[in-house]
């Protein structure tokens, strides 16, 4: 039996087609490749982005901004002390990228203007911080990516 080029096509294009087709049932029923969205309720969130684009410009407004840095310690926040400890009012996500089941908010509550997150409750690895906050009846948003040790 001789091959000729049609037929040769249609075989080289149906054997793709179930190679292509086998990885991608392959992905979608083994638990080990995590395939969830990055964020729940996406288009939700994305309705509010200009709402948030204007607390991150008075987050970035502000002449003495509060500072999130990873110690031996933990995730320390300062406040300058311009800011009134009892006045700070919101919560801070420590959001981890790569497996939303080490994500949790904290509420801000300070203690001369600073906040500690102790070390015991993070993983290693990237964490993104998101401050929300609001001082004197203004909303703010700071955003900051540190690596635990």
């Amino acid at each position: 039996m001789k091959i000729n080029w049609g037929t040769g096509i249609v075989i080289a294009f149906a054997l793709f087609m179930t190679f292509i087709l086998y990885f991608v049932f392959e992905v979608q029923s083994n638990s080990k490749y995590d395939n969830d969205l990055v964020v729940e309720e996406y288009y939700k969130h994305d309705s509010h982005f200009q709402d948030e684009m204007a607390r991150v410009q008075n987050a970035q407004d502000l002449q003495q901004k509060p500072s999130i840095a990873y110690h031996k310690d933990g995730v320390e926040i300062v406040f300058p002390a311009v800011f009134e400890n009892d006045k700070v009012k919101g919560n801070i996500l420590l959001y981890r990228p790569s497996n939303k089941k080490f994500d949790f908010n904290t509420q801000i509550a300070l203690t001369n203007s600073a906040l500690l997150i102790p070390k015991n409750k993070l993983v290693k690895g990237r964490w993104d911080v998101n401050m929300e906050w609001q001082y004197g009846g203004k909303k703010y948003l700071s955003k900051e990516v540190i690596y635990v040790n």
